[in-house]
């Protein structure tokens, strides 16, 4: 802040300096100042001597020496010239003297042609095909890029760009935003009717036979709640018992369920072609024949479907994730040291030392930039352009006038002290071959 109010200072501090310029406009604006000065001076130097080579030549009663004239036709010339070319160069920027001298105040006027020249003169000569394509394969960007990012000297530069990166985009995806996103995708996914393509899916799996290693699952898992399942099998045998029957009657009952179970799920677990397995198969089979086929299950099965999609826990469990998720992310991108960061930056990095390391792909990315740079010179050059001429048509005229001014106004004044010099040297030539022929 101290910093922005300093150099709004030291730009008030220069009177001819316009509201709104840089402090680099400043420092133009001082040396153009300075080269006016020099060359205003020069001006007035030589109407001064000229003013006074003619008070000696109409001196009463007194013989005018002869180096007098050259010196009079060498001011009168130089003031001549520095004046026409101060003419030239005031009228690029304004009205000279304020009188509306046509063909004055170039660059006010003509504004907007100047941004549409500039813009065509960009196109026609940098935006071509051939100069883009050169330039970009000259750069050889993949190489470049990838042998900065795998320099370890960059690595603590690529861990905090890389996490400002994905904060960034963190910080950009809004929660309302996101969970709209998900609404919407909800919304999209319960429009397709799912059950026959569910069902052609499921009935792929059986005949390639990728069910089997979910059957096997379900089978174990079956068989090992079945060894675990004694003390639940006597609760419910003490509970559902007849009440006159004895205890161990009961513990007897109970025995024998649980070794049936256990026998039963050890068979099923281990026989790949017991019954019940086949008829789990065949249940599958069938289901997925109905899916595609039957209007009854493939109602009751979209009907799960909307009402499962539909429900609020759905969409509010999503968000939830999301936020919890975020802020896991965000809280770990803080951390210099975190598995997440490095875990990132190791991966950025990694693979710019595969890219360095690898010259055929180099090749192959080199062509990829190049061709998607032929691609934006083709199809988008003129979009490219036209910032050029919307940006200064935009403009107001007297501020571009004086924003151009400022950037070569200094150079120009050159214009005007080359104009004096060349001036007096022409006229001292003229004067003296007019006296050399003449006397």
């Amino acid at each position: 802040m101290s910093s922005t109010f300093d150099q709004r200072s030291r730009l008030a501090a220069v009177p001819s300096v316009p509201a709104g310029l840089t402090e680099n406009d400043a420092q133009r604006a001082r040396d153009l100042r300075r080269m006016k000065i020099l060359a205003t001076g020069l001006l007035l130097c030589a109407a001064a001597i000229y003013f006074v080579m003619r008070w000696l030549e109409h001196r009463d009663g007194q013989d005018v020496a002869a180096w007098v004239g050259y010196v009079r036709a060498t001011a009168e010339a130089g003031m001549v010239g520095a004046l026409a070319d101060w003419f030239a160069v005031t009228a690029l920027f304004r009205q000279p003297l304020g009188l509306p001298i046509p063909h004055t105040a170039l660059i006010p006027r003509k504004k907007d042609q100047i941004g549409e020249q500039l813009g065509g003169f960009i196109q026609e000569n940098f935006m071509t095909r051939d100069v883009i394509e050169g330039r970009v394969r000259a750069l050889d960007l993949p190489r470049r890029v990838s042998t900065w990012f795998a320099d370890p000297a960059n690595k603590p530069r690529v861990n905090d760009e890389v996490s400002r990166v994905f904060k960034l985009w963190s910080e950009m995806l809004r929660d309302e935003d996101v969970e709209r996103f998900i609404q919407a995708v909800l919304k999209w996914a319960a429009e397709p009717v799912w059950a026959p393509p569910a069902g052609r899916i499921l009935e792929q799996l059986v005949a390639e036979d990728r069910l089997e290693p979910v059957i096997q699952l379900a089978c174990d898992r079956a068989h090992d709640w079945a060894l675990g399942s004694s003390l639940l099998i006597d609760r419910v045998v003490d509970r559902d018992g007849p009440a006159w029957a004895p205890k161990f009657v009961n513990h007897l009952v109970g025995d024998k369920i649980y070794r049936e179970l256990t026998e039963f799920t050890y068979k099923v677990r281990s026989d790949p072609r017991h019954e019940l397995r086949i008829a789990m198969h065949d249940f599958i089979a069938d289901f997925a024949q109905e899916l595609q086929h039957d209007d009854a299950t493939i109602a009751k099965f979209e009907g799960l479907k909307d009402e499962l999609l539909g429900r609020d826990e759905i969409t509010g469990a999503a968000s939830t994730a999301w936020q919890a998720g975020k802020a896991v992310i965000e809280q770990m991108l803080d951390d210099p040291e975190s598995t997440l960061r490095t875990s990132l930056s190791d991966a950025v990095v990694q693979l710019a030392e595969r890219i360095r390391d690898d010259e055929p792909l180099q090749a192959k990315m080199n062509g990829w930039t190049v061709r998607a740079a032929r691609h934006v010179a083709e199809n988008y050059s003129p979009e490219i352009i036209s910032v050029i001429t919307e940006t200064v048509r935009s403009w107001d005229a007297e501020e571009t006038s004086r924003k151009i001014e400022l950037q070569v106004g200094r150079d120009l004044q050159f214009i005007r002290i080359n104009g004096t010099v060349v001036g007096s040297l022409a006229g001292l030539t003229i004067y003296t071959v007019s006296v050399l022929l003449f006397s």
